[in-house]
């Protein structure tokens, strides 16, 4: 069974924090500070890896992390920037956030992409020295990788894809005009994924085509397979409708027609509406007990503006004449869909929310915030001056205020990450 659909967590690696050091070295007098900057955290990357048609890979492995960038050192020695994961995907693979089912990229012909930034490292005190402060004791923590929960979806890259209800000879015809070798077999659900064959129609051109495992009524239910491989036919340009007419069919192609016709609709009113050239399969008027419905069909496809031609798969016949209409027909039509993103990040590069989210437990008030998870990283509490910092930009930014009218009051207990203090205003 083919595995199209995975979710799949993902988490950039945070920065390296800064260093605070001060140069020492024999016969040297006020060295001055040397402390070097923390790594980058490492990415997650998506690339594109030719010749896969499968998620498999994501079927029992559903979390990856990026390495931390590595902490700045003296001697205005950096952090080291942790290696990039990249993670291969078919072409074709649309990729989603869990939360929201909005796309993030559509990877079906691009170059890698980063999904996941990995944090920034953090500046070291060399970088806040200045006339007035010359003794900057501290630095800048590394900021947080990005992370989120995303769903891989494999949608196949055919330019035509078969449909029909089981047993119709879907498989058949793939084999009989492509190179591709599915399994054929006289019972209902042979096909029990997409099968992909390339038809060649001269002069190095020809398309894709897909054989979908068929459908039947109730699919939308879940009945049979369900709708479980119409998404690898969202992009298709040309739906090929097979119908048996053979003389011990007893079923009618037109009602057929119009059961999947009606599926489609169920699953998308896009999909539903893409032009369809009808194939009248397993044909053979020579033959006693000709199908009476074929006139039926006939009048079907002449109503409704769709070409119509009759195959047999088993004997070749008309087979090349399907693959010049199908091919003529495609001239016709737009290329391939890709999809463009509608996602953006909730949080937009700029000014981070002075917001902070207060809670009580037991009798502690604990803080948190990204905004306020930075501040705290970059002071050294242990320093007089950059307490005094720390004080400052609590007042400035309104956190004071925040703290108050959430109930906070003089002797009370806060939280804020790894820093904890009594209030007093």
């Amino acid at each position: 069974m083919i595995i199209d659909c995975v979710k799949v967590y993902v988490k950039a690696g945070n920065g390296g924090n800064g260093c605070v050091s001060f140069h020492r070295e024999k016969y040297v007098s006020h060295g001055g500070p040397d402390g070097g900057d923390g790594g980058n955290g490492g990415n997650i990357v998506l690339k594109i890896e030719t010749g896969d048609n499968t998620l498999l890979k994501y079927k029992y492995r559903h979390k990856f992390v990026a390495g931390n960038g590595g902490d700045g050192r003296a001697d205005k020695f950096h952090g080291k920037t942790a290696d990039d994961i990249v993670l291969p995907v078919p072409p074709g693979t649309v990729v989603k956030d869990a939360a929201s089912g909005r796309i993030i990229v559509d990877m079906t012909d691009r170059e890698p992409f980063i999904l996941c930034k990995g944090g920034r490292g953090g500046w070291g005190n060399r970088h806040f020295s200045t006339p007035t402060r010359q003794i900057p004791r501290f630095a800048k923590s590394g900021l947080k990788g990005e992370e989120r929960e995303v769903i891989f979806e494999l949608k196949m890259l055919a330019d035509v894809a078969l449909i029909g209800l089981p047993n119709v000879g879907k498989s058949s015809i793939l084999a009989a005009i492509s190179s591709a070798a599915p399994k054929i077999a006289d019972y209902d659900f042979t096909t029990l994924s997409p099968n992909l064959g390339v038809v060649r129609t001269g002069e190095g051109k020809g398309f894709v085509a897909a054989d979908i495992p068929g459908l039947i009524e109730g699919a939308s239910d879940g009945k049979g397979l369900g709708h479980t491989f119409l998404r690898h036919i969202d992009r298709c340009r040309l739906m090929l409708h097979v119908v048996d007419v053979s003389a011990d069919c007893d079923r009618s192609p037109v009602g057929d027609i119009k059961l999947i016709n009606a599926e489609l609709a169920e699953y998308s009113q896009e999909l539903a509406s893409k032009p369809q050239l009808l194939v009248g399969n397993k044909y053979d008027s020579a033959l006693p007990g000709y199908n009476e419905h074929i006139d039926e069909l006939k009048a079907y496809a002449e109503d409704n503006g769709l070409p119509l031609i009759f195959v047999s798969a088993v004997t070749r016949f008309h087979t090349e004449e399907l693959i010049d209409m199908t091919a003529a027909a495609l001239k016709t039509l737009p290329p391939l869909t890709v999809y463009e993103a509608d996602y953006s990040d909730p949080e937009p590069e700029g000014p981070l929310d002075k917001t902070i989210e207060i809670t009580k437990n037991g009798s502690v008030y604990e803080c948190e915030s990204e905004w306020l998870y930075r501040l705290v990283g970059s002071v050294n509490f242990s320093d007089r001056d950059s307490l005094a910092y720390f004080q400052r930009m609590l007042r400035v930014n309104g956190i004071i205020e925040q703290l108050e009218a959430a109930g906070v009051r003089d002797g009370d207990t806060v939280r804020m990450y790894d820093f904890e203090f009594d209030f007093i205003k």
